[in-house]
């Protein structure tokens, strides 16, 4: 009976459920964030098929972007972007769907967790290719009013924008994604199971990976708090729920690395922008790449200095629940070894996730861009080892400490092994 219970507690019906919940909450933030960007107003009745070509690109996607304008015309475009606010909706909501029927277990089998991520993979893929193949649409770009709108009329070079997403990376990536979210998930969670030959492991892994979550999660909740004070504040209501809802963790998260001290390359041209603040704009606009860090920022605002003070008082923070967390015999060097392997991997996904490329642009008789008032580059890349090495001393220090100031701490849920309790299993 129990192993009948066991079953049904995550079956085809509750993994249904799981992938349902996750979906419908990244398509609600994707649409809010498109309708509070204008999206709404796209010409064709585009509007829910870019929704679904935002949300592919949050789980790893592809969409590329094509375009014609006439047989005298060509038009060129490409985008690199993750909106990062839907990316984390779906995973934490998938994550907390994936945990539900494992709660108060102290040892799963592999199989069965296996079996369990495998009904919600099959049914993740379903979405993905359906999203794939609803993420396409090709729409009139209008030239305007004067000399470069009858140009287009004369030459027959009004612009159509198309944009398509790639089915067979969408799936490739889009399943990637959700593995990612799930193992993550299994880290994270202190209440989870974990088959037992992967017991040894949860002692280094799960305090420094639950230290890391809250830190990029606490990151967030700055940049909300912030994003309602502007909202509230400064005007432009529309804009700034835009930012909220489609690119937050993008811009909290590469400040996050600019406090620790981290380079990012990136350039502004033409009529587009970064959803980023005005001072971030201003510090890459021009015909050549700009570094972008604390110190090139403060000329624009001395107040980008306080990155480094919440990434301090932060990453501190992190270190000690993370110690705090880990069992009483581990070491001062053990912590500052974990957070340092942490930390850089932390470092290593923002880089990764947080790059943006995009441009456009349309030409006449292959001369150019017209007028320049069609076309523009947007670009933001990380210095890889410089953000990698960085991140390393900071857990390196920061882990000593948090170890140091956690030494005292009286821990709960440490693992026992045998003596009557099942392994794994947390005594409280």
């Amino acid at each position: 009976m129990s192993r009948q219970t066991s079953r049904a507690a995550h079956g085809w019906p509750q993994a249904l459920l799981v992938v349902c919940a996750g979906l419908l909450a990244m398509v609600v933030v994707a649409a809010l964030g498109l309708w509070a960007a204008g999206a709404a107003d796209l010409p064709d009745q585009a509007f829910p098929r870019v929704v679904a070509a935002t949300v592919v690109t949050a789980v790893g996607g592809s969409v590329t972007i094509s375009g014609s304008a006439g047989f005298l015309a060509e038009t060129t475009g490409g985008l690199t972007v993750v909106p990062l606010s839907v990316t984390l909706t779906g995973a934490l909501v998938i994550a907390a769907g994936f945990l539900w029927p494992l709660r108060h277990r102290a040892v799963a089998g592999a199989r069965e967790l296996g079996g369990w991520a495998a009904r919600i993979g099959v049914l993740w893929l379903l979405v993905l290719v359906g999203l794939a193949l609803v993420a396409r649409q090709q729409f009139a770009v209008s030239l305007g009013e004067g000399t470069l709108g009858d140009i287009g009329d004369l030459l027959d070079a009004a612009p159509r924008v198309g944009f398509e997403a790639e089915v067979f990376e969408t799936v490739v990536f889009g399943l990637l994604w959700l593995a990612g979210v799930l193992v993550l998930a299994l880290l994270v969670s202190r209440g989870a199971p974990l088959p037992a030959g992967l017991l040894r492991f949860q002692e280094p892994v799960r305090p420094a990976a639950y230290a890391m979550v809250v830190l990029l999660l606490s990151y967030v909740a700055l940049g909300v708090l912030i994003g309602l004070v502007v909202a509230a504040t400064r005007g432009q209501p529309a804009e700034t729920f835009a930012v909220l809802l489609l690119g937050l963790p993008n811009l909290v998260w590469l400040a996050f690395t600019l406090g620790l001290g981290a380079t990012w390359e990136g350039q502004v041209e033409g009529p587009f922008g970064l959803p980023m603040p005005h001072v971030l704009d201003e510090a890459l606009r021009g015909e050549d790449v700009s570094e972008l860090s604390l110190s090139t920022l403060a000329e624009q605002d001395g107040r980008v200095w306080w990155l480094l003070v919440v990434a301090a008082v932060l990453v501190l923070a992190a270190a000690f629940l993370m110690a705090a967390r880990s069992p009483a015999r581990m070491r001062w060097w053990q912590h500052s070894v974990h957070m340092a392997v942490a930390l850089v991997l932390t470092v290593l996904t923002i880089c990764v996730v947080g790059r943006v490329s995009a441009h456009y642009g349309l030409s006449l008789l292959g001369i150019g861009d017209v007028g320049g008032t069609l076309s523009g580059r947007v670009l933001l890349r990380p210095q890889w080892w410089g953000a990698l090495g960085l991140a390393a001393v900071w857990g390196l220090v920061t882990g000593a400490l948090g170890g140091l100031l956690a030494a005292g701490v009286r821990r709960r849920g440490e693992v026992a092994l045998g003596r009557g309790v099942g392994a794994g299993q947390r005594v409280d």
